[in-house]
């Protein structure tokens, strides 16, 4: 397997397209940190790793408090002896039209879904300048791309997400780091269940595919990315969408 004793964290690992990475990574040969909000679902997430064979550990921090992040950051290189792979992926939504959204609601967005991967990267980066395969990979979203009314917050925080992306890539090429984004568009996750029929169809009629996407086409594209074959890609942003923004 490509990843095979390389180790992987992986933030919002508790459901969704966050699980599927970590799961994906796992089948790949890594060993993974499975960081979520909540114990239950990190905890839930690594007992399904460890089941694949892999080594996991469960770490239950809110990604938007740095200083809880840093502390979590030293337990993580403590108990692995090292990472190779920083996938960030943590984010929320706060939507909301500009003129009616608190500053509580773009503070919290933009601290988990922006700030959280600044303090990240920079708290494992430097241990990652002597790691092989040293890979870091930021999930950003098409809405950073193309923005969308209603979610003034969460296009900021995406569209932050690929001019960081870009800047560290510039940053670590000489260190052997690569850094890239992943752009999903409309996946299947519970968030996208709770929409309507019509809101649904409505949707799948902009898509040149017809369809939204399911979690494991983002975590084949995180693969690929984590994996020796990319060896040679940073600074890019692979956006995943069934051909809705070209």
């Amino acid at each position: 397997m490509s990843l095979e004793n390389l180790t992987a964290v992986v933030t919002g690992a508790g459901r969704g397209i966050g699980r599927a990475i970590a799961l994906k990574l796992a089948q790949d040969g890594a060993n993974i940190v499975c960081v979520s909000r909540t114990e239950s679902n990190s905890q839930k997430v690594a007992e399904e790793v460890s089941a694949l064979g892999r080594k996991s550990w469960a770490v239950a921090v809110d990604v938007g408090d740095s200083a809880a992040v840093e502390a979590s950051v030293a337990k993580i290189l403590e108990d692995t002896g090292g990472v190779n792979i920083l996938v960030n992926n943590a984010g929320v939504t706060r939507d909301g039209l500009l003129m009616r959204m608190s500053e509580e609601d773009w503070d919290t967005v933009i601290d988990t879904n922006l700030k959280s991967v600044f303090t990240l990267t920079k708290a494992f980066s430097r241990a990652m300048r002597k790691a092989d395969n040293a890979r870091i990979i930021n999930i950003s979203s098409v809405v950073g791309l193309t923005g969308n009314a209603g979610q003034v917050n969460y296009a900021a925080s995406k569209s932050g997400l690929i001019g960081l992306t870009k800047s560290c890539a510039k940053e670590f090429a000489r260190s052997g780091i690569t850094v890239n984004a992943v752009a999903p568009g409309f996946i299947v996750t519970d968030m996208t269940d709770e929409l309507s029929d019509k809101v649904k169809e409505s949707i799948k009629s902009n898509i040149p595919m017809g369809e939204m996407g399911k979690v494991e086409d983002i975590a084949e594209a995180v693969a690929y990315l984590a994996s020796p074959g990319a060896s040679y890609v940073t600074g890019q942003v692979l956006t995943v969408d069934g051909g809705m923004v070209m």
